[in-house]
């Protein structure tokens, strides 16, 4: 195996997280302003959403992919970390998805189908386009040359 391969370290952009966000700081903005006009209650429930939107910003923002020769782990969490790592030659197929929303952006998500029963799925959310597809797909072959691994349909 080529070990002089680097690593690719990959995290959802800030366009991305702020989009993934942008329902809740409006439902925040809508809230301030009938607690200004109507009801100043209202006020409570529009911090509290901030504080929420500000949540899943930072953790969209934490979430690190990183792709080696052998695996792809995903990290994420603030406050409770999960760490999934998958080995490459479990990585059966590839899928890039490209919503209208994203391409204005240049990103991409790409959906990996794996054998592994812990993980069927992975996703890389929010990345930017790039030939990231054709790196795994090199990396999954070479490992599975290496390890003289095989699958059988």
């Amino acid at each position: 195996m080529n070990s002089s391969e680097p690593d690719i370290i990959l995290k959802p952009t800030a366009v991305f997280a702020f989009i993934k966000t942008l329902p809740l700081l409006v439902l925040s903005i809508a809230l301030l302003y009938v607690a200004n006009r109507l009801w100043a209650d209202l006020i409570g429930l529009s911090i509290i959403s901030i504080a929420f939107a500000l949540y899943r910003y930072t953790t969209i923002r934490r979430i690190t992919y990183l792709v080696t020769a052998q695996y792809i782990r995903i990290s994420r969490g603030i406050f409770f970390k999960r760490i999934d790592t998958v080995e490459l030659f479990r990585v059966k197929d590839y899928t890039i998805e490209e919503p209208f929303m994203l391409q204005v952006f240049k990103l991409m998500d790409v959906q990996l189908r794996t054998t592994d029963p812990e993980n069927p799925i992975l996703w890389l959310r929010g990345i930017p386009q790039s030939g990231i597809i054709d790196i795994i797909r090199d990396r999954v072959l070479e490992t599975r040359r290496h390890n003289q691994f095989y699958e059988i349909n």
